[in-house]
């Protein structure tokens, strides 16, 4: 009975925070806007998506790293760069919590851009911002759909461990976790199935997987035998062993994530969730059969996931340096 109450307790407090987040979001879409720095910083988009194209002319993954760092700093306290600052006396950083720690990178690529911009627009533009411009160019560059980024973000002055540890989906979630950890931060269903499309991008290491290619029955058999070649049974053993988690096109933004998972093919357990006979299927079917649909659907949805509890207005800072908080003068 305790545990049946602390699970009515947590989706109670999810929905809680999924009301005020819409609150919040539908005041941040009235004070942002694509246009916000036109005046103050107008050659911003010019000078952003050449060093995106460069990182990712250097290394295809880095497209899916970036990527992933919108979404990794959208999920705990909204979108407001907490995720790029470094370990301070007076906090923890989020980089070394656990769905981030040997996960996210792509920092070094963030702190070009803002270097950039802060020769030609000093203390214009926050980190926050660059973020979703970044995620962006990543997915367009790739072969995604385009959208206009609203900015008008500022950055944060903490970070939130805690909330890190409990807010960002894991690679083992269930659907009811997913839908649960989405709608937190007032995302529905729809919106669910579209982003994870980001994996469509991007590899994962073997500990993530490694449970699914050796002991789900709903893993297509050919690509569990591929996979276990480079990810033994043994924890310990090839844990950072990377795999593609679209083996079709994984450095191309299309619909073959769902593709792969009508015919068994995710590669992790909470990508499989998606089309497991639940409410999910007829989404991931639909983008499976209609590439368009899914390319508008998730940039709707990024656009969505970026207005989530974002600092505007007097709030936060402008750091001029993301890997720090401004010092107080």
């Amino acid at each position: 009975m305790r545990s049946i109450a602390s699970s009515y307790a947590s989706t109670a407090i999810f929905l809680t925070l999924a009301l005020l987040i819409v609150q919040m979001e539908a005041k941040a879409i009235d004070e942002m806007s694509p246009s916000f720095h036109a005046t103050s910083c107008p050659k911003l988009f010019p000078t952003v998506k050449p060093i995106v194209e460069s990182a990712i002319k250097k290394e295809a993954r880095m497209g899916a790293s970036l990527l992933r760092l919108f979404y990794h700093d959208c999920f705990v306290n909204g979108c407001d760069a907490s995720l790029l600052l470094d370990d301070a006396p007076n906090f923890i950083g989020e980089k070394n919590i656990p769905p981030n720690k040997n996960s996210t990178r792509g920092y070094e690529v963030i702190d070009e851009i803002k270097s950039a911009v802060e020769k030609m627009c000093p203390g214009i533009v926050s980190c926050a911002d660059i973020i979703a411009i970044v995620a962006r160019d990543s997915v367009s560059i790739l072969g995604g759909p385009s959208w206009h980024v609203q900015l008008g973000r500022r950055d944060a002055r903490a970070t939130n461990a805690i909330v890190t540890n409990v807010s960002i989906p894991l690679p083992k979630a269930n659907l009811k976790e997913l839908v649960l950890r989405f709608r937190g931060i007032a995302l529905k269903r729809r919106d669910l199935v579209a982003l994870v499309g980001a994996h469509t991008l991007g590899e994962a290491q073997c500990h993530s997987f490694r449970e699914r290619i050796y002991n789900e029955s709903n893993m297509n058999k050919e690509l569990a035998q591929k996979r276990r070649l480079k990810c033994p049974r043994s924890k310990g053993s090839g844990d950072a062993n990377l795999a593609p988690i679209d083996a079709q096109t994984p450095i191309v933004f299309d619909n073959s994530y769902y593709k792969n998972l009508v015919q068994n093919k995710g590669l992790l357990h909470s990508d499989q969730q998606l089309f497991s006979g639940g409410k999910t299927d007829p989404i991931v079917r639909t983008y499976s059969e209609d590439q368009e649909a899914f390319f508008d659907d998730f940039a709707s949805a990024m656009i969505k996931m970026g207005s989530v509890n974002p600092l505007i207005g007097p709030a936060g800072e402008i750091r001029l340096n993301c890997r720090r908080i401004n010092p107080i003068i």
